[in-house]
């Protein structure tokens, strides 16, 4: 037998109870006939059984053949019940003289705190443990029939002690590597013995968690297939200070959690147990003792893996995917994003073409995406959620893709797809709040823990959710670490942060008296800016090339400025790369909406948008968010009939691709879809059928979207200075009864683009636009009347030159033919 040097449990000496000489037991001789421990009885040993009696040459030669079920079964039979079967191969012999001062039973206090789930440290009360007269053994294993301790040539059958508890004193000088036999009804089972284990998280991890400071929480916490001490297994893990006991439960002990106590790790609330001999695929929750002794079941709140939906368990998983993006991640941080070419395609995936996997999506999704020439895509929240309808904006499992579509593995795939396509992926992040479920974070070891203790705070006064508590460090880390593993994990080039202004505001949707002021007497939740910052911080020093973007409809002071640069507002910096500009889409929006005769009412609403434009730096959102709850598609928010509708559109898309800043369009509204989106059927793709009768209406769209995308991307003006005042300048800004709007952008080395919009559906004759003097003739780059697009197709075919005759505030102009209802793009011949 091979002594095993160290123990998972207390070295110290257990409190006497029965002071008992023990027996004398020999190292293992050649084939003696009785053993002298058998000999002297067992009384002296301590143990509740009989007497010693050697195990015999059929028990060790069942060991050496490998323990087959049969022959343990066998000898598990001839055992006398009131027996203690040894055999002490190499153990070391005890003095007769020594004491034994332990009962190995275990103790009625720890019995009971085992039996109801409250036991705080069970390793020191199972598995093997050096005493005063030898080694303890003691296994906790609900439903056995017998538990017999195996190591080489030792087999020793345990007592029964009722309720599932078995124990035996051995007479050994050192704790030996040693297995269990776990005999059940019809069945025995081999296994080793998880309470002899050390713990899997060590002194830095623990110290990292207290702090709040643990980057790749996701490695420590949740389930993890691996080997330990030589042994292979699944560790488990998880953060709740507030239970009394938590236990896991799973596929593998038939959801009784009983068996499997998990043992605390000090002031940090980790609980963790490692169980061998269990891998990937295999289901868990765990069952939380709260602190009022009731017990909940919870899913892993960091499991990478879950069910699909309905089903709520977590499952056992690990990664084996090998990456093929190498180039793309080489190259992505070569150039900011602001200062990039970024037009962004925005797609729910479970309904972009409803039924196919990440797989399947992988197939498709990156050569259309492509052939439109948007240069990322983003997807709707991809962690998994219990209700469809929620878009995935309710999140339950924070560190797990949807199991709708397929695995984690599934989904890598799919984004490693987009990028060999060379295309960057960003990915709805919802850091602001979570659903109330009972089985997932809501109160989850039976007081608020990852929600404010507040109920004021805590309650969402819009989405009946929960707020995470900003100011609990282990609540920022459990965010700032799945921030961080979506990037490194899943190779995610962008993270948009849904409902920032949520988090910012105390009194976001909240009446007086509902929300108590800052320190400061503010209404400033200066929790989540801190958070914020944080997050933005630490993901741009550890992930290069990414690029985080606010969903936040407020003017607060510096979204997108650096952490340390503090605003007028006495506030650093969010650190956010992009923000979304809600007032240009909301004012553009409005201003279409209207009919082209009153248009000129609120030329203003179109205009506005330059005035902050450089505020932050911008992306213009036509997103998911304006084309549902009766909101309408985009182009039914045109006014008119089907041409002027389709004519507005057409204009609309060409005015905001020249506008400064990024755009974003949601899946549909590149061909016009009429309807407004479901997530029940996706977009009509059947309007693009060829034997559809309205089908070139729609294709002449996306035809357009395609060559925006296409002269966008090789056009610098449009995309190099969105975020510099020296970018843009206006034109004619207040042609209000023209329904006219005129500007020129401009990329780094001076060179012009100049954009006209006329929002009228008559045709200008000689309309005469102020240009600089050094452009010796403009080509038309680009027309929304093109009759390839559904347009009217009056163009300008040929080059334009200037007339020495002044306009606008510039020394040349030039005289074009607005189409109707159209947007034109002009750059240098």
């Amino acid at each position: 037998m091979t002594p095993r040097p160290e123990s998972s449990g207390p070295q110290h000496p257990e409190r006497p109870e029965q002071p008992r000489r023990p027996a004398a037991v020999p190292a293992k001789k050649a084939a003696p006939a009785k053993s002298p421990a058998e000999k002297a009885g067992s009384k002296k040993a301590g143990s509740k059984k009989a007497g010693s009696k050697k195990a015999g040459s059929k028990m060790g030669e069942a060991k050496k053949a490998g323990t087959g079920k049969a022959a343990v079964k066998k000898s598990a039979r001839k055992a006398p019940k009131k027996t203690v079967v040894v055999e002490a191969a190499t153990a070391q012999p005890l003095p007769p003289d020594m004491e034994i001062a332990v009962s190995p039973a275990v103790t009625a206090g720890d019995r009971d705190r085992l039996l109801n789930g409250t036991h705080h440290a069970p390793h020191s009360v199972l598995g093997a443990h050096p005493v005063p007269g030898g080694v303890v053994f003691r296994a906790f294993r609900p439903y056995a029939l017998a538990v017999t301790v195996v190591s080489g040539g030792l087999a020793v059958e345990l007592h029964d002690d009722g309720d599932g508890f078995f124990s035996g004193l051995l007479p050994l000088g050192e704790v030996p590597a040693y297995r269990l036999l776990v005999t059940y009804e019809g069945t025995v089972h081999e296994t080793e013995d998880a309470y002899r284990f050390l713990p899997t998280l060590g002194e830095l991890d623990l110290h990292l968690i207290g702090e709040g400071r643990h980057e790749e929480l996701w490695t420590v916490l949740g389930a993890h297939p691996t080997t330990h001490q030589g042994v292979t297994g699944t560790r488990f893990s998880v953060w709740a200070p507030n239970a009394r006991g938590v236990r896991v439960a799973g596929s593998f002990n038939f959801w009784d959690a009983t068996g499997f106590p998990m043992r605390s790790l000090g002031s940090t609330g980790v609980w963790e147990l490692f169980v061998p001999g269990i891998g990937e695929g295999e289901l868990y929750k765990f069952e939380i003792t709260r602190p009022d002794g009731s017990k909940t079941l919870r899913a892993d709140p960091l499991a990478r893996r879950t069910e699909v939906p309905p089903a709520t368990s977590s499952i056992v998983t690990s990664s084996a995917y090998e990456w093929g993006d190498a180039q793309w991640l080489e190259r992505r941080a070569e150039v900011p994003a602001h200062r990039a070419p970024f037009s962004v395609y925005e797609l729910h995936l479970a309904s972009w073409r409803p039924g196919l996997t990440y797989r399947q999506l992988a197939e498709q999704l990156p050569a259309y995406v492509k052939d439109l020439g948007f240069t990322h895509v983003e997807l709707m929240p991809v962690a998994e959620h219990p209700f469809g309808g929620s878009w995935g904006y309710q999140v339950t499992g924070f560190y797990a893709p949807t199991a709708r579509l397929g695995t984690p593995d599934d989904f890598r795939y799919l984004v490693d797809a987009l990028h060999r396509a060379g295309i960057g992926v960003l990915m709805d992040w919802v850091p602001a709040h979570f659903p109330r479920d009972e089985w997932a974070l809501a109160e989850f070891d039976g007081r608020p823990l990852y929600e404010h203790e507040d109920p004021l705070r805590a309650a969402h006064p819009d989405w009946g959710t929960l707020e995470f508590d900003f100011g609990r460090r282990e609540v920022r880390n459990f965010l700032v670490a799945n921030a961080l593993y979506w990037c490194e994990e899943f190779h995610i080039d962008g993270l948009r942060v849904d409902a920032v202004a949520s988090m910012l505001y105390l009194d976001y949707s909240r009446e007086p008296g509902q929300w108590t002021p800052n320190e400061r007497g503010g209404r400033e939740n200066l929790d989540a800016v801190a958070f914020l910052q944080e997050m933005n911080a630490t993901v741009y020093r550890r992930v290069p090339g990414v690029v985080t973007v606010a969903e936040e409809s407020t003017a607060w002071d510096g979204v997108t400025r650096a952490t340390h640069h503090e605003g007028p507002s006495g506030f650093g910096g969010l650190g956010f790369g992009l923000k979304w500009n809600m007032g240009w889409m909301h004012d553009s929006l409005q201003y279409m909406s209207h009919g082209p005769v009153h248009r000129r009412y609120h030329h203003g609403e179109m205009t506005f948008s330059m005035v902050y434009a450089y505020s932050e730096n911008y992306v213009l959102p036509i997103s998911h968010d304006e084309v549902v709850h009766g909101k309408g598609s985009l182009v039914s928010k045109m006014p008119g009939d089907w041409w002027q509708q389709r004519a507005d559109l057409r204009a609309y898309l060409g005015f905001m691709w020249a506008h400064p800043g990024k755009q974003l369009l949601f899946m549909g509204q590149e061909f016009a879809q009429g309807a407004e989106w479901s997530e029940a059927h996706g977009p009509d793709w059947w309007l693009l059928d060829p034997h559809y009768g309205a089908e070139a209406d729609h294709r002449g769209v996306r035809d357009l979207v395609r060559d925006l995308n296409a002269v966008y991307g090789r056009t610098p003006a449009l995309w190099q200075g969105d975020t510099e005042p020296s970018g843009f300048r206006w034109v004619t800004g207040d042609a209000a009864e023209d329904n006219v709007f005129a500007f020129l952008r401009y990329d780094a080395d001076g060179s012009p683009l100049l954009a006209v919009s006329h929002f009228a559906p008559v045709v200008r004759h000689d309309y005469r636009v102020g240009v600089p003097d050094d452009v010796p003739a403009w080509h038309e780059a680009l027309n929304t009347d093109a009759a390839r697009y559904g347009g009217t197709d009056v163009t300008h075919p040929d080059p334009l030159k200037p007339d020495p005759q002044g306009r606008h505030g510039f020394p040349a102009s030039i005289r074009l033919t607005l189409p109707p209802l159209a947007t034109v793009w002009l750059r240098p011949a």
